[in-house]
């Protein structure tokens, strides 16, 4: 990861800017940057990932023109081969190198153009303008918000710009922004035709295009490692990348201390796989004592997302501190894209579609939110396969009518795409989603909830609940995080839409709660 900031006028207030810089030194620790142009300032931490050497440093200057890109540009090598060919040089082996020759020949068309996960912020000196783009899941992540003065900044996280606008919003995804207005490139969310493979061949293509996307993102010249749930996402990508892999492996897996039940599968998969594996056990203290912390790393309230980076956090951290590894290939986007537990009662295909692209397209508030802050704070790079651009699309533009769970098990099209081939053994791929759907362990929790519950009586949880307007808590859990949220990020609750929850319009799913557990169709799958 590495983290940017573009201030499009005169900074207002100096002090607040470099504090707000500063606040997200965690993501880029390797080297910083901040240089001025005609009418504002380009920043840049750097996490060195391609281009190991100081020519990959960011900013980017040519021509007059400046960029900074938080960005893997996958297959950037062909398109660098192509811009030499009409006369540019580079200085580095950095992928970003390619993004203003791309652009003096393109324009913001070159946008479309990127197989990419990004975030950049370009300075056409040319024009005295400025120009700023996102992936169109939104994985890597991009804030605005005015100034006192009106000038709009862009910048990494909303904890750069907290002291310096009244109100901080996401950078919607798969836009760019360009005269004072944000222009859709690329809506991945919308299915723009229903294709009509038949099942083997849409399993084929699924198949090919995740391995695929896997492939790509084990291109790096820092050290790659994998989160390691033992569920059937972050396990398909394991066992692609060790078939696709010289060397075994690195993976990690975490569990509370006391019902550590995904550990077990973990190992079971790490062992399939030939995986150099690695277990973090995890206490109750530990959860609560990091539960703040987590909460101002994250800038959200809601309550999935939460509990399910209290693991992600903690394994990340340990990590960080015990291993020199860069890198790390996770799962998230498969639920969107295949179903959830909750997406079982969807009443019809044409609905199970339209909450899949609903939930894709609110990903960066939540799963991927998730993801890129646990992972950056602990100066690493999160890399999501579920995530290719190719395999989303396709499998957003599939027949929902295939999509939906008429086979009697969740996520069957993923599942059979990889029968039979000696991927993952049969207990894994066949099983139910278990406790990693609650975090780390069903007990962490009940844990959080059970705190929540000390920190509040019934009279201050209904007094104190009414004073917000916007996504009003509705449980002492929620309370707590919300409070914990106000406290560093004042009056920016809409930043996220509201909380994650299944679709309460569905039978079956009005439910006060957003874990899997409290559906009817949970069954026994955590044991």
């Amino acid at each position: 990861m590495c983290s940017v900031i573009g201030y499009c006028g005169e900074i207002s207030d100096e002090a607040a800017f470099k504090k707000g810089f500063a606040q997200t030194k965690s993501r880029g620790p390797d080297d910083s940057r901040i240089i001025e142009v005609k009418s504002g300032v380009l920043g840049f931490h750097r996490l060195s990932i391609m281009g190991l050497h100081e020519e990959g440093m960011q900013p980017f200057i040519l021509n007059g023109c400046v960029a900074v890109c938080n960005g893997e540009l996958y297959g950037f090598a062909e398109q660098r081969k192509e811009l030499i060919k009409k006369g540019y040089e580079f200085n580095s082996d950095s992928d970003c190198e390619i993004l203003l020759p791309l652009y003096f020949e393109y324009g913001t068309d070159m946008f479309n153009m990127l197989d990419a996960e990004f975030a950049c912020i370009i300075y056409d000196g040319r024009s005295n303008e400025w120009i700023a783009a996102r992936d169109p899941i939104g994985i890597r992540p991009l804030y605005f918000g005015y100034d006192k003065n009106g000038a709009i900044i862009f910048a990494s996280e909303p904890k750069n710009l907290v002291d310096i606008c009244k109100k901080i919003m996401p950078f919607p995804p798969g836009h760019y922004y360009k005269g004072g207005k944000f222009i859709c490139y690329n809506d991945i969310s919308k299915a723009d035709s229903v294709c009509s493979d038949d099942l083997e061949t849409a399993c084929k293509n699924i198949r090919k295009k995740l391995i695929t996307g896997v492939k790509k993102r084990l291109v790096a010249d820092a050290k790659v490692g994998f989160l390691l749930s033992g569920g059937l996402d972050s396990s398909l990508v394991c066992a692609v990348a060790a078939r696709e892999s010289k060397k075994p492996i690195k993976t990690f897996a975490i569990g509370m201390s006391e019902d550590a039940i995904d550990l077990k599968y973990a190992r079971q998969v790490a062992d399939f796989i030939g995986a150099e594996h690695t277990e973090v056990y995890i206490t109750p203290d530990e959860v609560i004592s990091s539960l703040e912390e987590v909460i101002q790393l994250l800038g959200t309230y809601d309550i999935t997302t939460i509990r399910a980076s209290m693991g992600m956090y903690l394994i990340c951290k340990a990590i960080h501190e015990s291993t020199d590894i860069r890198v790390l290939l996770t799962g998230e986007i498969s639920d969107e894209l295949f179903g959830y537990k909750y997406t079982d009662f969807a009443p019809s295909a044409e609905e199970f579609q339209k909450e899949s692209e609903k939930r894709v397209r609110e990903l960066h508030m939540y799963d991927v939110l998730r993801a890129d802050r646990c992972i950056s704070v602990n100066s690493l790079e999160a890399r999501v396969p579920f995530g290719d651009l190719d395999f989303a699309k396709y499998v957003i533009n599939l027949d929902p009518e295939m999509k939906v769970n008429k086979y009697g098990k969740g996520k069957y099209l993923l599942r059979h795409a990889f029968e039979g081939l000696g991927y993952l053994p049969d207990s894994i791929l066949w099983r139910e989603k278990a406790a990693f759907s609650d975090a780390v362990g069903h007990s962490m929790v009940d844990y959080l909830k059970e705190y929540a519950e000390s920190v509040y009586t019934d009279e201050q949880y209904k007094t104190r609940r009414i004073k917000y307007k916007h996504a009003v808590p509705f449980t002492k859990e929620s309370l707590l995080y919300r409070e914990i949220f106000e406290k560093y990020y004042p009056g920016q609750s809409e930043m996220v839409i509201d909380f994650w929850m299944p679709n309460k319009a569905w039978d079956g799913c009005n439910v006060n709660d957003p874990s899997a557990r409290v559906l009817s169709n949970y069954g026994q799958s955590g044991e």
